[in-house]
């Protein structure tokens, strides 16, 4: 029975991702040029999120400035969930929804670009980061499930919605780590070339 239970892991998984890679093959792409066109112009990533997507933001800053597959120059990239003193300074002033805000206000500018990776989409210390980076001119990429809730109707015409086509918090994250690894990998094959990834 537990490993019944098991394989439809496995199976409900490989599933959604099969149905969603065309789905989702534009916004990747999109949000594909918007991170390359942000950091050939000198700008940088913010990276935000909660729980588990705190740790997906961290990863994807790690790829941009450590590199995913292949050697390249570093890609300016930061991981705002990385600070436990910012993150709880805000607590204490009663004000933890504006904890990725005041850190986007600090350190965002114009070109920049604010991943915010979220399940639902309706977290409100991302929306609030999400206006902060509008206030600074920068592009918005989410990545959600299902309809992206509140971030998906905040955002504006240059922004990205990657909304993967589930309900369910476990298959929306494997997807998401699939599409971080789909978002590396496109930066590193529009700035180095198509080629085969050694084994």
């Amino acid at each position: 029975m537990l490993e019944q239970r098991i394989q439809q892991h496995f199976i409900d998984s490989a599933d959604l991702k099969y149905q969603a890679a065309q789905t989702l093959s534009h916004p990747i792409a999109a949000a594909v040029q918007a991170v390359l066109a942000c950091v050939t112009s000198g700008g940088k990533v913010l990276a935000c999120g909660n729980g588990p997507s705190a740790a997906e933001a961290q990863q994807f800053a790690a790829f941009c400035v450590a590199g995913f597959e292949r050697e390249r120059p570093e890609l300016a990239a930061l991981a705002l969930t990385s600070d436990s003193t910012l993150l709880t300074a805000a607590a204490g002033n009663n004000d933890a929804t504006q904890q990725f805000g005041r850190q986007v206000r600090a350190l965002g500018q114009a070109g920049d670009v604010l991943l915010a990776l979220t399940v639902h989409g309706n977290d409100l210390n991302l929306l609030a980061a999400a206006e902060a980076a509008h206030e600074r001119d920068m592009t918005v990429v989410v990545l959600a499930g299902r309809t992206g809730g509140k971030l998906a109707a905040m955002l504006r015409e240059t922004d990205v919605l990657i909304s993967v086509p589930h309900d369910r918090a476990a298959r929306v994250r494997e997807v998401h780590t699939l599409v971080l690894h789909c978002l590396s990998d496109g930066v590193d094959a529009q700035l180095l070339g198509e080629q085969e990834i050694p084994l």
